[in-house]
């Protein structure tokens, strides 16, 4: 028996047949991206359902000499989770049988959860104990936890409550060697030394994997105000964001923006999306506010804000949303597009953030170096205006890709081109999507020797055999 089938025997042995997949009809789902764009192959897939179990894999795997890639639920943007083209076959661990929430706690304001539980399934416990798990983004349906945490996960909410790392108390991690660190702490406040739950957070299981999770949670809002408006350019979303930011402090939500192709898109890809507004215009922007109580107040507010920045010319058109049903319906075109884009053509997603005083400039002039090499691409913008991040997407349509000579290096160098902008503004090509396989070139070019050295070293000392994730995260 060669090592790789003597391996996958033992995991069956360990894990029982049925939790470890070997032929191609069973672990295709689980070796290509959810955009058919990264595929590779693998040795096995093996799914525990404990953390004990996933130790016992991992232990076997560094005993073997054979790599790791620790995956959810398979939602990653820029190749993170699926094996590369080439290389020794990884055993992925795909964590999606360790569901459980094991334990709430409302007057603590936590909850501890296991890695595979789906986002939308912690989002719907925690309200059930009336408190509110806030990260928020288009793939919570099907993304895992423990995936939003390797990848320190931003999305609509962070405006007010942060991204994935400022809602994390503790973590349980298996590390690679096969051993088990229990951080599954519950405190806001222990100087006992350094914090190593954020040497993982972000390290997209290139550290160890994640099982398990104590996150923050917070009072749940029982009351919303929501509006969707077209500010008569980006200048004017960001001095309206100021009026906002004023007139309602921390009760300001959520503050997302897209262009006009990128509506067009939602319409035309998705079933029962429409424009919110009479008319299509430039841009357009969500924004919500959010509290425990003053539901009349709320609505106030928002309508007094608009108002003021239609009577400064900084808005053509609004409408607000009258009910639940209403207000959902304008977060389904917000948390549409993926799917709609997915469906148009081959958008080359970018994931820049700069300062939020520089968004303008910024797309501004990524448009112009975009144009600069492809007269007249369609672009597609949406983005977390109000924490800086844009989503700057190049879009080809699918006949267009096909012909051209090396799409490959085109891609590559199209979000070069739209990094650089971002990189002149004092920003950064991965505010929330991770680096994976597309970023690594990035990375290389980008972080000095200094913070590369660094994260070597780290990497280093906890994976010296190069096992966990390998050809990810560090060029």
């Amino acid at each position: 028996m060669d090592a790789g089938k003597e391996l996958v025997a033992y995991l069956q042995s360990e894990l029982g047949a049925g939790a470890v997949l070997v032929s191609e009809a069973e672990t295709s789902g689980y070796t290509e991206d959810w955009r058919a764009r990264f595929k590779g192959p693998a040795l096995c897939v093996a799914l525990p359902s404990t953390t004990e179990q996933v130790a016992a894999v991992v232990k076997a795997c560094a005993a073997r000499g054979v790599a790791v890639l620790p995956q959810g639920g398979n939602t990653s943007l820029c190749g993170g989770a699926v094996p590369q083209k080439s290389g020794p076959p990884p055993v992925i661990v795909n964590l999606s049988r360790m569901r459980r929430i094991r334990q709430i706690d409302p007057a603590n304001n936590s909850m501890v959860v296991e890695a595979g539980c789906i986002l939308k399934t912690v989002q719907d416990a925690a309200a059930d104990a009336q408190r509110l798990y806030p990260v928020s983004l288009g793939a919570e349906g099907s993304c895992q936890i423990g995936g939003t945490l390797a990848t320190n996960a931003g999305g609509t909410g962070v405006l007010r409550y942060g991204n994935t790392r400022d809602n994390v108390l503790g973590l349980e991690v298996v590390l690679p060697d096969g051993s088990i660190w229990n951080g599954l702490r519950a405190l806001r406040k222990d100087n006992t030394g350094i914090d190593l739950k954020h040497l993982f957070i972000g390290a997209e299981g290139a550290l160890g994997i994640i099982t398990a999770a104590t996150l923050k949670l917070h009072p749940l809002p029982t009351h919303h105000a929501m509006a969707w408006f077209a500010p008569t350019d980006v200048g004017a979303a960001l001095k309206v964001l100021g009026l906002f930011q004023q007139a309602c402090g921390s009760r300001l939500s959520a503050y997302e923006m897209m262009n006009d192709r990128q509506l067009q898109l939602v319409i035309k890809n998705v079933p029962d999306r429409r424009n919110p507004l009479a008319a299509m215009h430039a841009w357009h922007v969500l924004v919500e506010l959010a509290d425990t109580q003053g539901a009349e107040e709320l609505e106030q507010v928002l309508q007094q804000v608009l108002e003021q920045a239609m009577e400064e010319g900084l808005v053509a058109d609004a409408v607000i949303a009258a009910s639940d049903a209403q207000r959902a319906a304008l977060w389904e075109i917000r948390h549409s597009v993926s799917e709609a884009n997915k469906k148009e053509g081959i958008g080359l997603s970018t994931d820049c953030a700069v300062p939020v005083s520089a968004v303008p400039a910024f797309i501004e002039r990524a448009t112009a170096a975009v144009h600069a090499e492809a007269p007249g691409l369609d672009i597609i913008i949406v983005g977390h205006v109000g924490d800086g991040n844009i989503h700057f997407i190049p879009m080809f349509s699918f006949d267009a890709w096909k012909a051209l000579p090396d799409p490959d290096r085109m891609g590559k160098h199209m979000r070069h081109c739209v990094n650089e902008q971002a990189h002149a503004l004092g920003g950064t090509f991965s505010a929330e999507h991770g680096v994976g396989q597309t970023g690594l070139p990035e990375m290389a070019h980008y972080k000095s020797p200094v913070e590369l050295a660094l994260m070597k070293s780290v990497k280093q000392a906890l994976d010296p055999a190069n096992l966990m994730n390998p050809g990810r995260l560090l060029p």
